[in-house]
């Protein structure tokens, strides 16, 4: 067996059935999949019995304690020479083993790939989609090209071989940003990740706005985490989230302080103070409108990118902000800050 794919699962059939699914259509079939069942109180049991004649399937469940935690749990039961790892709500196209078997060499001993958004996707999906990967939003890290810097695979989509998994002990139990911390520790080991461009997924992320600030708030958290972990691994891209919500709320303040100096003061003089912070904010908004509209080639699909470029760019910066002031000013250590985050 030359590949285990590990999927951690909590309280997702439905998207479990649809990754299994694309399984069932590799056209390379030397795998086998570990779905670990994460103290879900929805299985997904029933969904794996229906593929257990068609794959080679092992479903086991577990009590809750966290993504990185179960995917230790796939590993250590796992048989095949490489592991791959993936969330449970991606999808892939039936080419997905086969890219990985043709870029794959000997001396490549960690790789990943990146994510996209499908056809079939809601708008909100691809809007969301759209804002992590576009060069406007995150610079293009995401976007699946290859880049100058080290690549750090992240766990909807790497892979590594069993044995340096085993050895540097896998995922820890960081509650956020364990992906990263992983990949880290493998290029600290002397390793050097490979990005497999045509091993791609499609990712469908969270399904409305809300979820989506929280995964991307928790993120912000995870970057102080790493810094600490991981002393020099914040570059200035990490800062740009953090310095555009400052300047959203600054341009935002000016404006209402405008609107009270014309309404006590003097209308004329303080008019500038009233629009004029909004320009920036317009601009920026047209831009990622038309952008994304000629990328998805949908105007409903532009417009929704707007409010996901602002809650991906201010959900992290301000999850940043609350963790800078906790971990660096308040001196709080890692699991103090985040107590009632961290799994049990």
């Amino acid at each position: 067996m030359k590949y285990s794919i590990i999927v951690p699962v909590y309280n997702r059939p439905n998207e479990v059935d649809e990754l299994l699914q694309s399984l069932c259509q590799q056209t390379v079939k030397d795998f086998e999949v570990l779905i670990i069942e994460d103290g879900s109180i929805k299985t997904c049991k029933d969904v794996c019995d229906k593929y257990a004649n068609i794959l080679v399937l092992h479903y086991h469940a577990k009590e809750n304690s966290g993504p990185g935690q179960s995917r230790n749990y796939g590993a250590e039961r796992a048989k095949g020479e490489y592991v791959i790892i993936l969330d449970s709500d991606v999808v892939l196209p039936n080419t997905y083993i086969e890219a990985i078997d043709k870029s794959l060499t000997s001396e490549i001993i960690a790789f990943g790939g990146p994510d996209a958004a499908h056809p079939s996707f809601t708008p909100i999906q691809k809007a969301i989609s759209y804002s992590m990967t576009s060069f406007f939003t995150t610079g293009g890290i995401r976007g699946g090209k290859a880049k100058l810097d080290k690549f750090y695979p992240r766990s909807f989509n790497m892979g590594i071989r069993r044995d340096v998994y085993l050895q540097l002990g896998g995922f820890t139990k960081m509650r956020f940003g364990e992906d990263i911390d992983f990949s880290y520790r493998i290029v600290e080991a002397g390793y050097r990740p490979q990005l497999f461009p045509e091993a791609w997924v499609w990712h469908k992320r969270r399904t409305d706005f809300h979820k989506f600030f929280r995964q991307v708030y928790n993120s912000g958290i995870a970057r102080i985490n790493l810094e600490k972990r991981h002393p020099g691994t914040m570059k200035f891209v990490h800062l740009l989230p953090t310095v555009f919500t400052v300047g959203v709320i600054g341009l935002i303040l000016i404006s209402a302080v405008g609107r009270a100096l014309m309404h006590y003061i003097d209308r004329d003089q303080f008019y500038w103070m009233c629009f004029a912070p909004w320009i920036p904010i317009i601009l920026y908004s047209l831009l990622i409108f038309f952008d994304s509209s000629i990328k998805n080639r949908s105007l409903k699909v532009g417009f929704l990118s707007i409010p996901a470029a602002f809650v991906q760019l201010m959900g992290y910066g301000l999850g940043f902000i609350e963790s800078w002031w906790k971990r660096c000013i308040l001196k709080q250590d890692e699991f103090q800050a985040f107590e009632k985050t961290f799994y049990k």
